[in-house]
This record gives structure tokens, C-alpha cells and sequence, in this order.
């Protein structure tokens, strides 16, 4: 089994050995590398010819790419049977090749009664065909916002349902093969664009299988503006896509309509309106601190106030983020299709 890993890159000089090291320390390591950059104005291309002595990695310049464009050029390129994704910006634990690879290796070595000859410990289903595997990921933060951000905003491995779980492409490996028949990642899209690429992977009858063993590190963002327009762009891919109407619909039900109607009943008989905001908060709120409570083991008793006190804050600013960009991509969509027409 030849195995390709896949990166696209711009303008990543500060973060990109991070995880070209990683790369290198795998205890599997990926037959070829291939990097497309989009562009990159600083010292990206450097930083590849260096790793280039020591690593398989073949890199080519696709400027003005968006992602979905440079890893399709990218795996268009890859000679491997299997594609392994990943994303600039992030750290792949030692093992993260050879846990996506292996379930591939012990779907080929099934015997007639369906049975695995090797052990492995992830979830699969179906257990035949296998053309997915799902990578995870966790958050790798510096400092009391991104503790809080990650607590809000990335799943714990707990929460996952493994039967249900669609991968984030900076951590997750499917076949060549199955790339080609759901017709690669969308190139009209900007953002969730892998979102969009599972989907259509199980529309086309794709097997998937989940690797929580396979784990891509990633930082998240380092203030909240970031964050503001992070959630601003993704909702706004949402609505390009024709991701999740009934999520946003829920969002703007409950803060245009629910929200004035509580604050009109906390004026008029605050002890009525007290348990039903208890139950907003516990809606709302409940899984971040879940979350958090471990991760602030670290932290200093004012560290621990401060990310504590972040947490509403993050929600409602990406909540906002959300219902801004939704509408923007909704009309794209709609003006995107009467130039169809």
C-alpha cells in the first residue's frame, strides 16, 4: 500500500516545521509528500527546500488556490493509493500515519468469514469496503482564551459518536479511489469545504471508519477577533453549501424571538423568568465547563476566573459571527444561481 500525505500551504514560514517535524518523526512513515502553495509571499518556499533533503516531499505552485482547489492539484499529483490530509499549523502525534493506514491493512486482510485477522481497537462500520478514515483532533492552546476557546468550541473524544463523526480533513486518510467518485473536494467553495467533500464521500456509498489513536494538534485562535471572523467565515460557508438550515434557523429563533421575550419576562416577574434562565445557561454553557474543568488543572486560581469568565463570552461571539455570515453565503448561493440559470 503506497501512502500520499497531502498539505496546502500559504504563507505558514512560522508554524510549517512544526509539523514537517512531526512528518519526519512518524513511526510510519508516508511514501510522498505533496504540498501545493498557494502563493506564499514569505519564507514558506524556504522552509520546504530545506525539509526537501530530508523528507519525500514534492511541492508545487498553485497561487491564488483556495484550499479545495490546492488539494485537489495535490492529490491529482500524489501517486499513492491512499491519501493521508493534513493542514499546515498543525502537529501530527507520532503514530498518526500508521492508525489511519493500519484499519485500511486490516480491511484487506479480512478472511472469507468477515472476520479481522488483526486487532485493531477502532470503530468500524460497515466492516467491509473501507474507503474513510477518520483522523481526530485537539486543540494544542497557549494560554487562558484559547484554553477557554478550545473548551467552547472542539468536541472532546467523549463526545464523539463514531458512526455519525465527519472528519476534519487536517486529520483523516481515504483512498484515491474514492476522492475521484465523489468528484474531489468543491472547488467553488472557500470554507467547510471539507464538510461538503464528507458528504458527498458517503453519498457515493463510502465505507468510514474512526482512528481516535490518529491525532492532528492544532492551535486555536489567539484572540477573539480571530475567532469572530473564523465563525463569520464558516457560517458563511454554511450558507453557500446549504449547510445546516435548521441550526441557524434555531440561532436567530433564539436570539431575535426567545431572548427579547425572557428579557420582557425578567422585567415583568423576574422569579418567573430565574428557572428559564437557568436553563438557557445550562443549554448553552454545560459542555463548555464540562470540558474545561480538566483543562485548567494548569492554570493559576486568576487564570482559572479568567477562562471561566471567557467562556459565555466566546459562545455569544460566535453565535453573532454565525448569524452574520449565514445570510451572506445564503445570498451568494441565491445570486450564484440565477447566473446558473
Amino acid at each position: 500500500m503506497k501512502v500520499a500525505l497531502i498539505v496546502t500551504v500559504k504563507n505558514e514560514a512560522g508554524s510549517l516545521a512544526h509539523l514537517l517535524d512531526s512528518i519526519a518523526a512518524q513511526t510510519r512513515a508516508p511514501d510522498e509528500i505533496v504540498i501545493v502553495d498557494g502563493g506564499s509571499t514569505d519564507g514558506t518556499r524556504d522552509v520546504l527546500r530545506d525539509y526537501a533533503t530530508r523528507l519525500p516531499i514534492r511541492t508545487f505552485a498553485l497561487p491564488g488556490a483556495n484550499i479545495s482547489q490546492g488539494r485537489n492539484a495535490a492529490i491529482r499529483a500524489a501517486t499513492g493509493d491512499v491519501i493521508c490530509s493534513t493542514d499546515a499549523g498543525v502537529r501530527l502525534d507520532e503514530c498518526w500515519v500508521e492508525e489511519l493506514v493500519k484499519l485500511f491493512k486490516a480491511d484487506e486482510s479480512k478472511d472469507e468469514s468477515g472476520e479481522m485477522k488483526d486487532k485493531v481497537s477502532s470503530f468500524i462500520f460497515p466492516p467491509s469496503s473501507l474507503a474513510v478514515v477518520s483522523g481526530f483532533f485537539v486543540p494544542d492552546p497557549r494560554g487562558v482564551f484559547e484554553t477557554a476557546l478550545a473548551a467552547t468550541t472542539l468536541p472532546a473524544l467523549a463526545d464523539i459518536r463514531p458512526e455519525k463523526f465527519l472528519p476534519s480533513s487536517r486529520s483523516m486518510a481515504f483512498r484515491k479511489a474514492a476522492w475521484a467518485k465523489a468528484n474531489g473536494y468543491p472547488e467553488w467553495l472557500d470554507f467547510c469545504e471539507d464538510l461538503v467533500f464528507d458528504f458527498a464521500l458517503r453519498a457515493a456509498g463510502c465505507r468510514f471508519a474512526f482512528a481516535p489513536r490518529a491525532v492532528a494538534h492544532f492551535r486555536p485562535r489567539a484572540n477573539l477577533r480571530g475567532f469572530l471572523k473564523q465563525y463569520y467565515q464558516y457560517a458563511r460557508g454554511d450558507g453557500k453549501a446549504n449547510l445546516w438550515f435548521t441550526r441557524h434557523l434555531i440561532r436567530y429563533a433564539t436570539y431575535l424571538a426567545a431572548l427579547p421575550l425572557l428579557i420582557a419576562l425578567t422585567i415583568a416577574a423576574p422569579l418567573v423568568a430565574l428557572p428559564f434562565w437557568l436553563l438557557a445557561a445550562a443549554i448553552m454553557f454545560f459542555t463548555p465547563y464540562k470540558r474545561l474543568v480538566p483543562m485548567l488543572a494548569k492554570f493559576a486560581w486568576g487564570d482559572k476566573a479568567r477562562a471561566t469568565a471567557w467562556v459565555p463570552i466566546i459562545r455569544v461571539t460566535g453565535d453573532i459571527a454565525k448569524m452574520l455570515g449565514y445570510p451572506v453565503g445564503v445570498v451568494w448561493r441565491i445570486s450564484h444561481r440565477k447566473e446558473a440559470h
